[in-house]
């Protein structure tokens, strides 16, 4: 018998039952809730008579609909201009206070978006299975979870049970080795493996993240690359655990302290791939052949270099891929051939559960220190994803970078990643964005997402278009 998996292991140590249909029921050690999909969920509970099976297991925060204006949030709830985003703000409030559900509500210390706020916890456990009602879920897997996004209904089996009913997925290795370049970030490692395997690529499997490029990378860079294997058509992205792990996990306020803790990691260290595991596929990339990257299309997938063109419709292999260039390019308003640093933005946003964490905002900071913001730009935002973001990117004076380089510095909060909120694209309007979708309208009717990584977008702010963040001077054009 061949040896197993991270994801294998992980499988089989939460496995509670598996059914004749190829369904099985697994066990959750953490559930995350947001205002967006937990309504719903809790009045099931209420109306079936029913309690969360086990309170502690729970942590809930608001973090889509949200106001981050700072004058706004500092109304609270009220300030939350849509009146919708407000009752689902109040709603998670009085369901979680109700129920007994340990909330970081808005404004409080620890509130921030789901994705942040539970590794930052210690509420995110290597060796955790972690659901949320969010697609990018799949951020856990950094530190060695089985974590992936549900839906509305399975909220609620989850409160009710502390189980999910699932299949078990294929085992895909997506190996990159060789040592990035300047400039080359964690944002651009995810898009390169999207734009070489699709967003089709990962269909019905787990990817492991595996080779040298993610071994050097730090906890929050593979957070990054592990958030975006849904776009990569993977429910599950992970990286087994190694010292970086550990070494994040400690000290953190879930986290068990002194003997309990080195027990836990003792056990966290066998969440390695076995030598002779089998995966049912297997990818491998040049790390060192890796360049900047920046999305032209509507989908993950359409990504250039920032050295290439964009593509042209009569380059296309075949009919099909011609129509969805020729889509995109209408929709994006851009013209194939031309070159990606050509495309003017009208936007910037620097955010999001991709790239919103301390090492991303230092490294934005760092590019437009001593710089201004184009007066092309109509915005420019930067969102910390959590209130311990705010708070330590203050502490190191990075917001004052920011806004002496004409950014907005915001309060926590999902913000123009999707237009659930104020933050929002006008159509027509390009943007620089570090999020994890380009989707037709994601971040507002007609708008036009260019996703790249903090640094790119800080360099869009101060030029005023896509510029290859190698080259960069800080010169507006």
């Amino acid at each position: 018998m061949s040896g197993k998996t991270v994801y294998d292991k992980l499988w089989d140590s939460h496995l509670v039952k598996k059914n004749e249909d190829g369904s099985a029921l697994i066990y959750i050690d953490r559930h995350i809730l947001h205002e967006v999909t937990s309504p719903q969920a809790f009045e099931g509970l209420r109306m079936a008579g029913r309690k969360p099976w086990r309170l502690d297991t729970n942590v809930a925060t608001p973090d889509h609909n949200i106001s981050t204006d700072p004058a706004e949030r500092a109304a609270g709830v009220a300030g939350i201009p849509d009146a919708t985003s407000r009752i689902q703000v109040q709603t998670l409030d009085d369901n979680c206070d109700h129920f007994g559900i340990k909330e970081f509500k808005m404004n409080e210390m620890g509130q921030g978006i789901v994705h942040v706020m539970g590794p930052e916890l210690g509420a995110t456990m290597p060796g955790f299975t972690v659901v949320c009602g969010d697609s990018h879920t799949a951020t856990h897997g950094a530190l060695a979870c089985l974590a992936h996004g549900i839906g509305t209904s399975e909220v609620e089996h989850v409160l009710a049970s502390q189980c999910l009913v699932t299949k078990k997925m294929k085992n895909m290795r997506v190996t990159v080795d060789g040592e990035l370049g300047a400039g080359v970030t964690p944002k651009d490692v995810v898009l390169a493996i999207i734009a070489e395997i699709g967003t089709a690529g990962g269909n019905g499997h787990a990817i492991e993240f595996a080779g040298s490029v993610f071994r050097e990378m730090s906890i929050e860079g593979r957070m990054t690359v592990c958030n975006m294997a849904i776009e990569a058509g993977a429910r599950v992205g992970l990286v087994a655990v190694d010292e970086k792990t550990v070494d994040y996990c400690k000290g953190r306020q879930f986290m068990p302290s002194g003997e309990l803790f080195e027990q836990a990691a003792e056990y966290w260290r066998t969440l390695v791939s076995d030598a002779d595991a089998v995966f049912d596929t297997e990818v491998s990339i040049d790390g060192n052949a890796i360049a900047p990257q920046v999305s032209w299309g509507t989908s993950p997938e359409m990504v250039v270099p920032v050295t290439a063109n964009i593509p042209k419709v009569e380059d296309q292999t075949d009919e099909v891929k011609q129509k969805g260039v020729e889509r995109a390019l209408e929709y994006m308003g851009l013209e194939g051939g031309a070159p990606i640093t050509s495309v003017y933005v009208d936007r910037v946003f620097i955010g999001s559960c991709t790239n919103s964490r301390i090492e991303d905002m230092r490294a934005a900071a760092k590019i437009v220190e001593g710089h201004r913001v184009s007066s092309s730009v109509k915005q420019a935002l930067v969102v910390p994803g959590s209130q311990m973001v705010k708070e330590q990117a203050e502490a190191e004076g990075l917001d004052k970078i920011f806004t002496a380089a004409g950014l907005d510095w915001r309060e926590p909060g999902c913000s123009m990643c999707l237009a659930m909120n104020a933050d929002k694209l006008g159509a027509g309007e390009h943007c620089a964005s570090t999020s994890n979708r380009n989707f037709e309208g994601r971040q507002g009717n007609g708008g036009r997402t260019h996703l790249m990584s903090p640094e790119m977008a800080a360099a869009a702010a101060i030029t005023g278009h896509i510029v290859d963040v190698r080259t960069f001077s800080g010169e507006q054009s």
